[in-house]
């Protein structure tokens, strides 16, 4: 029987609890200065102790997961430390399509995808010298919002730029994607596509508490940070949302739009958990600014199911344990090789 295997950070004792609970072996890639903190949970059966997650590509951890018949979970850490490269040469079995990571990580490449799917997104601004109103500034990957900055002007702009390339965050322009800044009700809507069942599950919605741009609601205009200053939209927590019913078939119309458009983009497309990213306006119309290709954080929120799991599903359903039920499936019907790369 194959076992779970994951980086030891974001999502991993949610995917490895949830594969415990589907009776599978679990392994653990840790960073050894994170070692006393997954010592605590007895669902992880070995830790794969490691100075750096790039070790993951080295002789002696690949013949670990090897000998131990390992799937692994990729999660944003997988995206934030490895370019798409590194990822694509991992010769221990992705569940997923890993090459669709390629085109979460780069940004015109997303643009694309989303397009393809049909999903409404803001305007893409291609150089600063067109800024003529309020744009975000994003660094490309799965940077969890570091780094992220506002600005209304090419002026500002290049300040803030020169700030993260003076931290070392960032080597110039071509590291940034601007795009026209939407505002409204963020919801992360989290998805599930089964190629087994030929089946879409619509998951569970999280808001992301992003610092400290969530603080600056709280301060009065006159004393919120000088326009200069980059304020952070690093991702701290997560909270859960649950939609206006009448939303809901948009919602799965979106999640089947964006597996068709990878499907045909992206051969052979999305399977496993992915997320559609955006904000909903004062007339309910949804606006896409980003996709997750994989499991997203704001599913640890649903670690005993969400409102919408509890529809599908008789029992605590987490994405961990939906994945670990994937896979075993996967396994009895001989049909592994159609949801791993």
């Amino acid at each position: 029987m194959v076992s779970i295997a994951t980086l030891g950070s974001h999502c991993a004792l949610q995917l490895l609890k949830g594969a415990k609970d589907e009776g599978l072996e679990t392994l653990l890639i840790c960073e050894k200065k994170r070692e006393r903190l997954y010592r605590r949970f007895n669902f992880i059966d070995k830790l794969i102790l490691v100075d750096a997650f790039s070790e993951i590509l080295e002789q002696k951890c690949e013949s670990i997961l090897q000998k131990n018949n390992s799937v692994l979970i990729p999660h944003g850490t997988l995206i934030a430390q490895m370019d798409s490269k590194q990822i694509e040469s991992i010769k221990t079995p992705i569940f997923g399509n890993k090459h669709i990571l390629r085109w979460e990580s780069d940004r015109a490449l997303k643009e694309q995808l989303m397009k393809e799917a049909k999903l409404e997104t803001p305007k893409s601004v291609p150089n600063p010298k067109e800024i003529n109103g309020l744009v975000i500034a994003k660094r490309h990957g799965a940077a969890g919002g570091k780094g992220y900055f506002l600005a209304s002007n090419e002026n500002e702009y290049n300040k803030k730029r020169d700030q993260l390339i003076k931290e070392g965050m960032i080597n110039g322009d071509n590291d940034l994607y601007l795009q026209e800044y939407t505002s409204g009700v963020l919801a992360y809507l989290q998805f599930f596509y089964s190629p087994l069942k030929n089946e879409l599950e619509f998951f569970g919605v999280d808001k992301r508490h992003e610092s400290d741009i969530d603080g600056l609601s709280r301060i009065p205009a006159e004393n919120q940070l000088n326009t200069d200053t980059i304020s952070s939209f690093n991702v701290i927590a997560n909270s859960p949302l649950v939609l206006r019913e009448s939303l809901l078939d948009d919602v799965y119309t979106m999640g089947e739009n964006f597996i068709e458009a990878s499907s045909k983009l992206v051969p052979p497309g999305m399977n496993g958990p992915f997320c559609i990213e955006g904000v909903y306006d004062e007339n309910a119309k949804f606006t896409s600014f980003e996709f997750s290709a994989r499991i997203v954080a704001g599913t640890n929120i649903f670690m005993n199911g969400s409102p919408y799991t509890t529809l599908i599903y008789n029992e605590p359903m987490s994405m961990g344990r939906r994945i670990a039920r994937e896979i075993k499936q996967a396994e009895t019907e001989n049909k592994i090789s159609k949801i791993i790369t």
